[in-house]
């Protein structure tokens, strides 16, 4: 987040701002200034904006997720969704279960809640079911978060087999679950998803805007269990007194609706898919392999080559002004010093692959 301008960010985990749908914002903005003065200068309602959650409402239709307006709830930002759910369900001490690897602030977060961190791999159908399985009945975790669809970092899809049998364990062990949808829009089509096949009985959905509209008008969703959400809405109150901005969220919502947002996030597919394909094969020339070619978004879990500690090839790169991702960073288990998330949109500069080379003694 602080790395100077002209540095490289493969590592990142956000695409480069001319991919971004800037014009279409600054219409918005100019929209909004046109607003009512409440817009402008009120706190917003205590559950968020009726237009967004209504866009959201249809959206989650689309794939048989019935969430009614009392289910639903925004928040400031996706990373305080998951936040706001480990204050209201967890106690220190308290058992949390995550994907190894993932995603790294995760770890981070669940480090501040002073919970003990147990972890499963992760394969390229999902959580390894059997460890699954196996560590929901020994540990019996409070809670298991992951990330849906486009898994963070491997890209990885969870397959509906996979989905069904960590269903059943958490309804066998009461173990309720976090699923981040932040990469739902980089899908070519709909994966299975816990929450529609749950109902929002044990399952929570989150998500934000970050990653396909903008990262800058902070603003996530929380949909669940209606007696959570009210009990959710209170203690965003008592932390925050209240969720996003209501200028961020009419403009959220002005973008969303136009049928602009659809045609963007279909030219994004389009422009990941040749750029995926094309940075695999550059980073396969200096000895980088893929862990796999993922179905969709902009991220690449791969391997180094022999010999390569991630950390220190990440160091060895930062002389040449390239801030990048290693794997043990996304595993609780520190069992990923040979891997490396790369972010494809990031990866474009033609000074990337040399450094590389040179960062892996190549």
């Amino acid at each position: 987040l602080d790395a100077e301008a002209s540095a490289l960010k493969p590592g990142c985990g956000w695409l480069p701002s001319d991919w971004m749908p800037t014009e279409a914002l600054r219409r918005a903005f100019r929209a909004l200034a046109r607003a009512e003065d409440a817009v402008l200068s009120d706190y917003g309602a205590t559950r968020g904006s009726l237009a967004l959650r209504r866009i959201l409402m249809a959206r989650f239709a689309d794939e048989g997720l019935e969430v009614p307006p009392e289910q639903l709830l925004l928040t400031t930002s996706g990373t305080q969704a998951i936040d706001l759910i480990c204050r209201f369900l967890l106690r220190p001490g308290d058992t949390v279960l995550v994907d190894d690897p993932c995603y790294f602030n995760f770890r981070a977060l669940l480090r501040a809640h002073q919970v003990k961190l147990v972890s499963v791999p992760y394969t390229p159908a999902g959580p390894d079911v059997a460890s699954f399985e196996a560590v929901v009945a020994a540990e019996r975790p409070r809670l298991y978060i992951t990330v849906a669809g486009l898994h963070n970092p491997t890209g990885a899809t969870m397959s509906p087999q996979t989905a069904h049998r960590v269903l059943n364990a958490a309804a066998a062990y009461d173990l309720a679950i976090v699923e981040d949808d932040i990469f739902a829009d980089f899908e070519p089509e709909p994966s299975a998803r816990l929450a529609a096949l749950d109902g929002l009985n044990r399952v929570i959905r989150i998500g934000s805007f970050s990653k396909t509209l903008s990262a800058s008008l902070r603003c996530g969703y929380i949909a669940a269990r209606a007696d959570w959400i009210d009990d959710l809405v209170d203690l965003q109150v008592a932390t925050g007194f209240g969720g996003p901005s209501a200028a961020a969220t009419e403009i959220i919502a002005s973008v969303l609706a136009s049928g602009f947002y659809r045609k963007h996030v279909e030219e994004l597919r389009r422009r990941l898919t040749r750029v995926r394909r094309d940075v695999g094969e550059k980073l396969q020339r200096v000895g980088i392999e893929p862990w796999l070619m993922p179905r969709g978004g902009f991220q690449l879990w791969c391997r180094l080559p022999d010999g390569c500690d991630s950390a220190d090839v990440a160091r060895a790169a930062l002389s040449d002004n390239v801030v990048l991702a290693p794997g043990n960073v996304f595993s609780a288990s520190q069992t990923a010093s040979a891997f490396m998330r790369f972010n494809v949109a990031q990866c474009r500069d033609p000074r990337l692959m040399p450094a590389l080379q040179r960062a892996i003694g190549r």
